[in-house]
């Protein structure tokens, strides 16, 4: 996607470095949107740390970057032995996403029954493909989400092309990133938002700060304004107001994990979103490539292992200060407590549809991707 009118992927190989070794460069996402700054990883410590302390975050990005830190341990150890213990390390870095687990189980078996001879350049091929496959399931999202939204403006006999002429304004509330930033390239809940504003659709995004990392804010709408489309930032607890007053034709999430059954666990406060839509009859869908899809399990409420992050994410908020320099301040008082899930799960009943590389789907037709 577009950076300062560059097109950028958010990690990409550097080949030839100084010690001769290869390394991954990553879009530190801690430091948006004030400061845009690329950090290279070249060890497996290095890029757990970099998935731990949200440097690269959103689930199908995790899931590359994992790849990516199975390269870089074959590049330095090749045996067995660190085979293994790279991949327990970055399966624990997080644990919500599934595609964190997807990617380094796929490494795996592609590696383990290999000479260990052959295993570096292996590994790094098949991030690079895990990588690629990644954006062309987005993109396929977006095409299908465009259809959507496209459907959606059909309003009364008005056909597109009208909407198109009137200028109608079509109004999406996201929650959380789930733009180009949570992917390789071009995102999953962003990307029908994309696809449209490129088609000429006249299509505007309802942000949400999404607290407590305020990644709505500081992400989305950054990559939002970078590519040129029109968003209005709102507090978490605007949404359902919009939503009564009519402002909102749509609402798309991304998502970290899905059952088999349609349940969606995504950033803390999706649910409540969820909640206010279907109370306003407001369609409410998760865009998610096929390997965010947990087929093993059906109750998300029960089987997903919602992540307790740091306390500190709810007591300071990082900002841009008056002099230019970024600052965390404390804003809660010092006595007192913080709990800070990092996800919720929306049951499947409150989910129009999930998006997919295949298709649009209601949750109880999931499975039906399983079997092609």
């Amino acid at each position: 996607m577009l950076v300062g009118q560059q097109q950028y992927r958010t990690i990409w190989v550097l080949e030839n470095t100084s010690q001769h070794l290869q390394a991954v460069a990553i879009i530190d996402q801690t430091k948006l949107p004030h400061d845009f700054d690329i950090s290279h990883i070249t060890d497996l410590q290095q890029m757990v740390v970099a998935i731990k302390t949200m440097q690269v975050r959103g689930a199908p990005l995790i899931g590359a970057a994992a790849a990516y830190g199975m390269a870089l341990a074959m590049q330095h150890d090749t045996s067995d032995a660190y085979l293994q213990q790279a991949a327990v390390q970055l399966i624990q870095s997080r644990p919500t996403a599934v595609n964190l687990n997807w990617a380094v189980q796929r490494m795996l078996k592609l590696l383990l029954p290999m000479a260990t001879t052959n295993r570096n350049q292996a590994a790094w091929n098949e991030a690079a493909a895990i990588c690629d496959e990644d954006v062309l399931l987005n993109q396929a999202i977006g095409r299908h989400g465009l259809a959507l939204i496209e459907n959606a403006t059909k309003n009364q006999g008005q056909n597109l092309a009208q909407n198109l002429a009137q200028n109608k304004v079509f109004n999406i509330l996201t929650h959380c990133n789930a733009g180009w930033l949570a992917t390789v390239d071009f995102g999953t809940a962003l990307s029908p938002i994309y696809a449209a504003h490129n088609a000429g659709v006249n299509v505007h995004v309802w942000v949400d700060e999404t607290r407590p990392r305020n990644q709505g804010a500081s992400l989305t709408a950054w990559e939002l304004g970078q590519h040129g489309v029109p968003h209005t930032v709102i507090s978490d607890n605007a949404g359902g107001h919009l939503m009564q007053q009519g402002l909102v034709d749509m609402v798309i999430v991304g998502a970290d994990r899905v059952t088999s059954t349609g349940d969606v666990c995504n950033k803390i406060g999706t649910y409540l979103k969820a909640l206010a839509a279907f109370d306003n009859r407001v369609p409410f869908y998760a865009a998610v490539p096929s390997p965010t899809i947990d087929w093993s399990i059906e109750n998300g409420l029960i089987d997903i292992e919602i992540e307790q992050r740091h306390g500190d994410e709810v007591a300071y908020m990082q900002g841009l200060a008056l002099d230019g320099s970024l600052q965390n301040v404390r804003i809660i008082p010092l006595a007192s407590q913080t709990a800070n899930p990092a996800f919720d799960v929306t049951p499947a009943r409150l989910v129009t549809g999930i998006i997919t590389e295949h298709g649009v789907f209601a949750p109880n037709q999931l499975r039906s991707i399983q079997r092609e």
